[in-house]
């Protein structure tokens, strides 16, 4: 991944290039909001981060890639976040932290998911970054379900087609109501748990 250094050893501090690359995502990340994708430039997101575009460039390529690591760092956040889905026992329980640790993540970082959603057909970096991310969340679905007693299989009625249109209805649904207002968000999120519990025969 563009950027993206695996911690070594033990170091209790950061390095300096540690520090500058969170600086530019950090800065990237508000230029999203305040100025847009399109808008935004390399110049900017450089002067945001207090360094020049030579040593941006050091790092990253383009303002797509620096965008790219972004999105890296953001899906990354969220699968940390939901991955414990499909290890929770109870399916009931796991479906309510799901959707709460979802909520968390489109309030604080709804742009750049947004943006990814944007960009995904036409960077292919981001498409597959996205694309993976919903591979996951679909496995973890698919847990959930098949817990709850929902047939394992492809066919429309069993858990792995169920949660894949889960999964991309989950994404639409907060794409458009992180557009709106926390409230919306947490609207959104209370229509789809009840619609995934649903889906899993838990609801009374």
């Amino acid at each position: 991944m563009p950027g993206h250094h695996p911690p070594r050893g033990r170091r209790t501090t950061e390095r300096k290039g540690d520090v500058r690359e969170r600086a530019i995502l950090d800065t990237c990340e508000a230029l999203l909001d305040q100025k847009g994708y399109e808008a935004m430039t390399v110049g900017d997101i450089a002067q945001g981060a207090g360094i020049t575009r030579g040593a941006l460039y050091f790092y990253y390529g383009s303002k797509q890639e620096v965008v790219t690591a972004l999105v890296a760092r953001t899906v990354e956040h969220l699968w940390e976040r939901s991955r414990l889905t499909a290890r929770t026992d109870e399916p009931r329980r796991a479906i309510t932290a799901a959707m709460q640790r979802t909520v968390e993540l489109w309030n604080e970082h709804g742009l750049v998911m947004r943006t990814a959603i944007d960009l995904s057909l036409t960077v292919p970096e981001i498409g597959e970054l996205w694309n993976h991310t919903a591979d996951l969340f679909i496995t973890a679905i698919t847990a959930v379900l098949e817990r709850a007693g929902i047939q394992a299989g492809t066919a429309p009625d069993q858990a792995s087609a169920m949660a894949r249109a889960l999964c991309w209805m989950i994404e639409r649904t907060f794409y458009h109501a992180s557009q709106e207002s926390p409230e919306k968000l947490q609207a959104a999120s209370a229509t789809c748990e009840h619609i995934w519990l649903t889906s899993a025969g838990l609801t009374t």
